[in-house]
């Protein structure tokens, strides 16, 4: 993917901030913090607003 504004993607993060739509710079954000963008995640557990890779892994289908 092209990093640049992609505001017609469908993101599921609910979450508004200044970065909605501007990938490359959720996930720069994101990883800077030690965490995942909430893209990563189910709706559900985008929700909980825990970004860590344990929530992650408890996220995926088994």
């Amino acid at each position: 993917m092209a990093c640049g504004n992609n505001f017609s993607i469908s993101c599921n993060c609910t979450f508004s901030c200044s970065k909605h739509g501007k990938c490359c710079e959720c996930v720069a954000y994101h990883r800077s913090a030690g965490e995942f963008p909430g893209c990563f995640f189910s709706a559900k557990a985008e929700k909980s607003g825990d970004r860590s890779f344990a929530a992650l892994v408890r996220d995926r289908p088994r």
